[in-house]
């Protein structure tokens, strides 16, 4: 069953945060802060992912297509938009597509029985490089 109201919400948030024009300009960032969860045994990692790279968290790859935050003197917000696939069995499924946004994670949360995963920051200034996590090899 569809569920409008969130992907409504999420889109009108996505609009008032980074197309209205605010004191400042957006942060592109160059990689996502993510924590992820593991339900089984309870292990929360912190994930660094570059955008454009792909990561694996268990049986879960995470693709960040971009990372916005808002400048140091407005209010704090950080929203990554991202692609997870969950690899079973050497079958490869999306299960989520997205914004995810720091200061409200169940607006948009990645629904999945063995992980979770979140949006903490941006990374802004240096290149990101993958912690935490393994690299996944790019398939091209």
């Amino acid at each position: 069953m569809a569920r409008p109201f969130p992907t409504i919400a999420m889109a009108s948030l996505a609009w008032i945060l980074f197309a209205v024009p605010a004191l400042g300009e957006n942060l592109t960032g160059r990689g996502a802060v993510l924590q992820a969860m593991d339900k089984v045994t309870a292990r929360i990692s912190k994930i660094e992912a570059p955008v454009g790279e792909v990561v694996r968290y268990g049986e879960i790859e995470i693709h960040v297509k971009s990372c916005r935050k808002r400048p140091p003197e407005e209010p704090p917000e950080s929203a990554a938009f991202l692609e997870i696939f969950e690899t079973k069995k050497g079958e490869r499924r999306r299960i989520f597509g997205g914004w995810m946004f720091a200061s409200s994670p169940a607006l948009s949360a990645m629904e999945h029985p063995v992980y979770d995963v979140w949006v903490v920051d941006c990374t802004v200034g240096e290149a990101a490089t993958p912690k935490g996590v393994e690299k996944a090899q790019q398939k091209r």
